[in-house]
């Protein structure tokens, strides 16, 4: 990887890498490199020491310490996440889960969570702070897994006769 900075605008690449990148309103692949910032970017896979991305869309996000602000993420995982105004599918971080304002998350899973004016489908944390709608807590989560497991089994035994 190159240390000095990269900057690609208004293109289509298949991989990026290098120590500092800064990518604005272009298609990539695969991006990879120490301090990542992205804006109107739509990439497959993210991988960074520090990632800030506004206004982008990605199907895989990795780093130390992620930033969303009004974007999409299928899996973001990291030590510190942030979220603001976005959507992810599956959030999972080492340490915390920070800010999350005005968010939409289908899992999230951290030691803490902070979160304000936001939902999510399932929550497993230790510490949770602010105001977050969940549908399924931790709990909830493995009753529901047993009656779906136990109803499954039976229909499998019923099927066999």
């Amino acid at each position: 990887m190159s240390n000095k900075a990269l900057e690609l605008e208004k293109s289509d690449a298949r991989i990026v890498e290098g120590e500092f990148i800064n990518i604005k309103q272009s298609k990539v692949r695969a991006v990879e490199g120490g301090h990542v910032e992205m804006q109107r970017v739509c990439a497959l896979t993210v991988d960074g020491e520090k990632v800030d991305a506004s206004q982008s869309a990605s199907c895989v996000m990795r780093a130390n310490e992620i930033s969303l602000n009004n974007g999409f993420s299928m899996v973001t995982v990291g030590e510190e996440v942030s979220l603001e105004s976005s959507c992810s599918l599956v959030t999972a971080a080492g340490k915390s889960i920070n800010n999350v304002s005005r968010s939409a998350v289908g899992v999230m899973a951290s030691n803490t969570i902070n979160a304000e004016n936001s939902a999510s489908f399932i929550m497993v944390a230790k510490n949770v702070q602010g105001n977050v709608r969940t549908i399924l807590d931790w709990r909830s989560a493995l009753a529901l897994g047993a009656v779906f497991g136990g109803v499954f089994g039976l229909m499998k035994l019923l099927s066999k006769k």
